[in-house]
């Protein structure tokens, strides 16, 4: 067992761009893609990928000094430091439900997957650590590891269900073909952003109010393209923030490169993908009658190129500082994921129809509650990170993190344990009954598209 464990741990250890690659190589070999398409879609794929994480560095490290430069102009003095979603991940990964959820999720995937609850495929392992934080914070609160794996296994079931949903949405607003996203920070927006939508339906001249940048590209030409909003945007947070005219100009023109690098990396992806994508939906054509459309399930970072969730986010950097400061009850001074703020929007804009103005509404109600959610967990992820022996930053004496820090459904899912098994049943009522009505959609759209393949 104790081999068993270091291997996963080794594999944690790897990362995506190369742990993508060989999980994408053996998908294709075992849906009989080809050795030779395999490869290649492995290889493309964990190119894709480096690039996706060189642009995004690109913006983090270019936002983080802004935002820091924001916090000494205006003396910001919070107690609960934003440590980013890298520590929060190490935190997860080092606890003991961390160390077995790799094999844990694995199955639990596969199980779902037989008994037609999800069409998705999750071969983002890297990023189970999201479950593993939910389970841990759990632990830490019952003082129980087998109550915080369970947490862990429903937080994963809970977030199949809305990857599934989510997956037709993901391809008309992003062009992600046959991809959906059982990303633990991502799809916990979800449920915020259809409430804000419906909501904003029944407000009369608001509901009218869309700002779509395809539509302003159209109107305006070369003045609505993402790489001068990207500046634009840039040029303000480097106002903000105090810069000198040059350090303005450079974060304006890294900026705008980001908005066009980011959907030209994501596109390199999803050319890898494409051959695995097409195989898996012939080989469940094939094999089964029952299973309708498969999903691979990868990172969100393939669907932050959308011009509008880059933009949205954008505005929101300053806009974060600023809630952080006059939002009664916060104790978190944001910093290190402020840059993870897209990865809030991905899912957002396909449940608001790509409508920029609504985006904009939920990441207001999102980073504010976000804010009092980081705040509420922090005692624990700080018990937490003491746990695994973490590195406290000097002077700090809590920390927190915007991911998953901030997350609503983990929060939900750690919250309900205060009222012990009462909390743990309810949870497990509400991921089955999701299951079970996943099955169900499932079933009756394979049925459609049977019936549809029987009349052509």
């Amino acid at each position: 067992m104790d081999l068993i464990l270091q291997g996963f741990k080794f594999i944690q250890g790897l990362g995506p761009a190369v742990m993508m690659p060989i999980i994408i190589f053996l998908l294709g070999v075992c849906l009989k893609a080809g050795i030779g398409k395999s490869i290649r879609s492995g290889l493309t794929v964990g190119v894709g990928f480096i690039g996706l994480n060189l642009v995004i560095g690109l913006m983090s490290s270019n936002l983080g000094p802004a935002a820091q430069q924001m916090i000494e102009k205006y003396g910001l003095t919070l107690s609960v430091i934003d440590v980013g979603w890298p520590a929060a991940a190490a935190i997860a990964f080092a606890s003991t439900v961390g160390t077995l959820i790799i094999p844990v999720c694995l199955l639990v995937n596969i199980a779902m997957l037989l008994t037609n609850t999800t069409q998705t495929v999750d071969v983002d392992i890297w990023d189970y650590w999201h479950f593993a934080f939910t389970g841990a914070l759990t632990a830490i609160l019952t003082g129980s590891q087998l109550i915080g794996m369970a947490a862990a296994i429903l937080n994963m079931v809970i977030v199949m269900v809305i990857a599934d949903y989510t997956a037709p949405g993901l391809e008309k607003h992003n062009g992600l073909a046959g991809i959906s996203l059982p990303h633990g920070f991502s799809t916990a927006y979800v449920p915020i952003a259809w409430i804000v939508n419906k909501v904003i339906d029944q407000i009369p001249v608001v509901r009218d109010i869309n700002i779509d940048l395809d539509q302003i590209q159209r109107k305006f030409g070369v003045f609505g393209e993402p790489i001068l909003v990207g500046t634009v945007l840039g040029i303000i947070i480097g106002a903000v923030a105090g810069y000198e005219i040059g350090g303005v100009l450079t974060l304006g023109i890294t900026l705008g490169g980001v908005l066009v690098l980011i959907p030209k990396m994501a596109a390199m992806l999803m050319e890898g993908l494409l051959p695995i994508s097409d195989a898996a939906s012939t080989f469940i054509e094939t094999k089964f009658q029952n299973r309708g459309k498969i999903y691979i399930g990868l990172d969100s970072a393939v669907g932050i190129g959308h011009p509008i969730t880059l933009a949205v986010s954008l505005i929101l950097v300053p806009l974060t500082v600023f809630l952080a400061v006059v939002l009664p009850g916060n104790k978190v001074l944001p910093f290190a994921d402020l840059a993870v703020i897209p990865f809030m929007f991905v899912l957002i804009i396909p449940m608001v129809g790509g409508n920029g103005f609504r985006a904009l509404i939920t990441g207001i109600i999102t980073i504010a509650s976000g804010l009092l959610i980081s705040t509420n967990l922090a005692p624990m992820m700080t018990e937490a990170a003491i746990n695994a022996h973490f590195k406290m930053p000097e002077g700090a004496m809590a920390i927190s993190s915007i991911c998953d820090g901030a997350n609503p459904l983990t929060w939900i899912i750690v919250r309900l344990n205060d009222f012990g098994m009462i909390g743990l049943g309810a949870l497990l009522v509400v991921a089955a009954g999701l299951a079970v009505m996943n099955r169900n959609r499932i079933i009756k759209e394979a049925k459609m598209l049977h019936s549809e393949t029987t009349v052509e």
